[in-house]
């Protein structure tokens, strides 16, 4: 079963910027390695929210109105890696963040694996 593991969220100030990273190991249960990843987040009593998303190639992006111009996402295909480059933060962006692994969209039912989540806290 594919596993991912998220990684490099915190606390940070308005305005500052976070890296996470997203890495994957193990295979899907057909066998398959490449797939697409997508980044979600979810505050506690809301719903989960897409964020972002990159397909295997890593050259068609996606991202939601609330993160574009800000977030930059990218992967590392030859190391199973995503990244959400996330700058000019705001206090709407505390959440904790999801990394997943499926079809490339905008959809949690695109997404077959899911991470842990790692938790970004954004203060005044």
């Amino acid at each position: 079963q594919l596993q991912l593991v998220e990684s490099g969220g915190g606390l940070v100030q308005a305005g500052g910027s976070l890296r996470l990273s997203c890495t994957a190991s193990g295979r899907t249960f057909n066998g398959f390695t490449r797939y697409d990843m997508g980044w979600f987040r979810q505050n506690p009593g809301k719903e989960r929210e897409f964020v972002a998303a990159v397909n295997w190639g890593g050259d068609n992006l996606l991202y939601a109105n609330p993160v574009k111009g800000r977030f930059i996402i990218s992967r590392e295909t030859a190391k199973n890696t995503s990244y959400l480059q996330m700058n000019s933060l705001e206090l709407e962006d505390t959440a904790t963040y999801y990394c997943a692994a499926g079809r490339w969209g905008t959809l949690e039912t695109n997404y077959y694996y899911w991470g842990q989540g790692t938790q970004v806290t954004v203060s005044s």
